[in-house]
């Protein structure tokens, strides 16, 4: 997850989603992740106090500021490469339970009323972001929820 100015992502060349202000959050399904999962990450992703207030501290989450989230599947988050050159993707979640737990986790910000724009999950895409800060954060699911 990045903090940014402005992100988007294209598909095909054209744009299918874009925020300003907001956060960047490339989403990994993995094996052990389930709807509830999702729904306690995006109540974390909502919350993160990772925007400046009025003394320059990081004290208002992303609804705080009125940002956005721009959300894209990554399942290469879940790459193993600890043997070869070739990454090996097994732990990654399959594909259809991954999209099921993406629009999931979409669904969880939009409904809390955090704008959110999207990927389009299993195509190729190319995203653009302007980093702000720079600030970036990886939240595992293992790690946080057990």
């Amino acid at each position: 997850m990045q903090r940014v100015s402005r992100a988007s992502v294209r598909v095909d060349g054209d744009v299918v989603g874009g925020i300003d202000n907001g956060l960047l959050v490339l989403l990994g399904v993995g094996p052990l992740d389930d709807e509830a999962v999702a729904d306690k990450l995006a109540d974390k992703v909502r919350k993160l106090r990772l925007f400046e207030d009025e003394r320059g501290l990081m004290n208002r989450s992303v609804q705080d500021v009125g940002g956005g989230c721009l959300v894209v599947s990554q399942f290469t988050l879940y790459a193993d490469i600890r043997s070869g050159n070739r990454p090996g993707f097994s732990n990654a979640a399959p594909p259809e339970r991954a999209d099921r737990l993406y629009r999931r986790f979409v669904a969880a910000l939009d409904g809390a009323g955090v704008p959110v724009a999207t990927g389009r999950f299993g195509e190729l895409m190319e995203v653009d972001l302007l980093n702000r800060g720079p600030v970036t954060l990886w939240l595992d699911s293992e790690e946080l929820f057990g």
